[in-house]
């Protein structure tokens, strides 16, 4: 059994202004090619599908295209709900899509065994058994009572969702027992893990976030697909426990990070070999940081990775210099006649340039509120974890607000 495991694509997000829609169109293109070529039986998705619970047309294009093609393929498709997600939404076409070859599962089920898929092998016969597990929300399991304090929550949710899994890792064995068949056990997840090896962008994101789930808790699946984290990693050492991580660079901080989706095999054994399949670079980011003296060669350096048809989106960090009141212009001049394109120029010691060289002129009206997050998030002295952070909680505070209106 083979399958490509992959999530975090957030579809229909808007960077800084910019569109990720030819992206996204590419990679999708490009993982339907590997799953021709890997001879892979199936796609697992492991949340965070869409950037917004309201996604914009395109992205739904997007979204139906991917379905259809790998239909047309013969690749099966499990698309699981993330924390950005709305569950309304995805769950809105869910028959439709199992016509399709596609099983969405945008929230937890009342009963755990409607959460264990059979997964099978190109010639239809069944080869494996997933755990399919979205992001689980503290409501979904958990009454709120008053009086606890943040610890006390902590650990109940925590509880709660090792319940739960043990629930479907147990139900998952019955249907294993029932069929007969020595298949291996999958399970899913998009949440936030105690154990997730260490990364100067996620160093102090999620270690000890309220949230975070010990990964001592899994049941013993063979192999654990995780969403959620951007960047691709083994949860404390394990082999098979895994985050795929995002297939595109979703901000500068992740510009230096190599994306890649996850050719995993199993067979009635368990787990043989997990294998990183490097995804290609479609839209070139770059973040320079130095002072204006030190940004020509910086920035010729930067502009290798671009080309006229496909300038790198830059951002520049200035430092020394911070205090001219001109530093955007002075950073844009530097940058003309380069295959750069710059979407951000912020100062060191805070107090960002009032005008973004690439977005002069724009109106209230278009911007999104991540926008507008971003161009406020810029005129503070933060450390990059400390900003990711921020950034990370903002987008997860909009996409609740934007479940609840749906």
């Amino acid at each position: 059994m083979r399958i490509l495991h992959t999530s975090d694509w957030h579809l229909g997000q808007h960077f800084i202004g910019k569109t990720r829609q030819a992206e996204h169109q590419a990679f999708i293109h490009w993982l339907l090619e590997q799953a021709e070529c890997q001879q892979a039986d199936a796609v697992l998705v492991a949340g965070d599908i869409f950037d917004t619970g309201a996604p914009p047309s395109y992205a739904r294009e997007l979204y139906n295209g991917l379905i259809a093609a790998a239909h047309r393929a013969g690749v099966q498709l499990v698309l699981l709900g993330g924390n950005h997600d709305s569950v309304a939404t995805l769950a809105e076409s869910r028959a439709l899509l199992s016509y399709l070859s596609a099983s969405v599962v945008p929230a937890l089920s009342a009963d755990p065994a409607e959460q264990v898929l059979i997964l099978r092998r190109r010639d239809g016969e069944p080869g494996a058994l997933l755990c399919a597990l979205p992001y689980i929300r503290p409501r979904d399991v958990l009454r709120s009572q008053a009086g606890q304090s943040a610890e006390h929550k902590q650990q109940s949710l925590q509880d709660a969702i090792r319940e739960r899994y043990q629930q479907v890792y147990q139900q998952a064995q019955r249907r294993r027992d029932e069929l007969g068949l020595a298949l291996p056990i999958i399970a899913s997840g998009h949440l936030t893990t105690v154990g997730a090896s260490a990364s100067e962008s996620v160093r102090e994101i999620y270690v000890g976030a309220l949230e975070a789930f010990p990964s001592n808790a899994f049941p013993p699946a063979d192999y654990i697909a995780l969403g959620h984290i951007h960047r691709p990693q083994q949860v404390g050492g394990h082999q098979h426990i895994r985050y795929s991580g995002s297939p595109i660079p979703l901000s500068f901080d992740e510009a230096g990070q190599r994306k890649e989706v996850l050719l995993v095999e199993l067979d009635e054994n368990g787990l043989r070999q997990v294998q990183p399949l490097p995804v290609p670079c479609f839209q070139p980011l770059c973040s320079v940081r130095g002072s204006l003296a030190q940004l020509p060669a910086l920035l010729a350096r930067a502009a290798e990775a671009g080309s006229a048809e496909r300038p790198v989106w830059l951002e520049v960090v200035v430092g020394v210099d911070d205090y001219l009141s001109d530093l955007a212009a002075r950073v844009q001049a530097l940058c003309d006649g380069l295959p750069l394109e710059l979407l951000r120029v912020r100062r060191e010691r805070g107090q960002a340039a009032a005008g973004m060289a690439a977005v002069a002129g724009e109106t209230l009206a278009e911007l999104t509120p991540l926008d507008v997050f971003e161009r406020r998030l810029a005129l503070e002295t933060l450390d990059a974890p400390l900003q990711e952070q921020l950034r990370l909680r903002y987008r997860e505070t909009l996409a609740a607000l934007q479940e609840e209106r749906t």
